[in-house]
């Protein structure tokens, strides 16, 4: 599913001082897996998520997804990747505020052409998997942040990628919501759903997740066995 072959990506500061934020850096994760990704702050986690949602180009090596070369593909097949293959949840929600959790969830669909009436049924459904359904037409100033939270992973789950990511999604929560926002990814990931990759600075979260990647300085740390 997921394979990175000799990857790096140097960025520069604003001051022009070249930043290694991944070197040589290979990784293969296999279909329907969870993988944790840890390690300190600058170490390369987020970079290695915006490659993987082809937000993101690598200075050399390899990136492929489900058979995807997201290194070689053109502009245009990395955003049709990014509709159809790849979800994405962030630390902060980032739902539309005029909006109740069902039309945030069911509007990558419309947007992406489906009827409404069928975007409405499938948001209906995700937001169910996400215990929401009695919040489905509460704007989002009117629930919890875990709530805000789960709604987000519903809707980065709607048009069925095959691939989720998520970037310290339990980073602004207490330590309910967040035992709630994973109880919503471990249900994802024992339906088959899709693949998941997440990013989290947690050793109570990373301990839960059946695989992980300890990395440092752009690279992999070796786990103990």
């Amino acid at each position: 599913m997921i394979r990175l072959q000799n990857v790096s990506r140097t960025y520069l500061e604003s001051s022009g001082r070249p930043v290694r934020a991944l070197s040589q850096f290979s990784l293969k994760l296999a279909a329907g897996s969870m993988t944790a990704i840890t390690g300190p702050s600058g170490c390369g986690k987020s970079t290695l998520l915006h490659l993987l949602g082809a937000l993101d180009r690598p200075d050399e090596g390899e990136v492929e997804v489900d058979g995807i070369l997201l290194h070689h593909a053109t502009e245009a097949q990395r955003t049709r990747y990014r509709r159809e293959t790849v979800g994405i949840v962030f630390q902060f929600f980032h739902l539309l505020p005029g909006m109740n959790l069902l039309e945030n969830v069911a509007l990558p669909l419309i947007l992406a052409g489906m009827g409404r009436a069928a975007a409405t049924t499938r948001g209906v459904e995700l937001l169910a998997l996400a215990g929401l359904s009695e919040k489905s037409a509460r704007l989002p100033h009117e629930v919890s942040g875990g709530e805000l939270q789960r709604a987000a992973v519903a809707r980065a789950l709607v048009h069925r990628p095959r691939l989720l990511l998520a970037d310290e999604p339990t980073g602004n929560l207490d330590s309910t919501n967040a035992s709630r926002v994973m109880d919503l990814f471990h249900a994802v990931h024992r339906s088959g759903l899709a693949t998941i990759v997440l990013v989290t600075h947690s050793p109570e979260i990373a301990a839960q997740i059946p695989g992980r990647i300890e990395m440092a300085d752009g690279g992999r740390v070796p786990l103990p066995a």
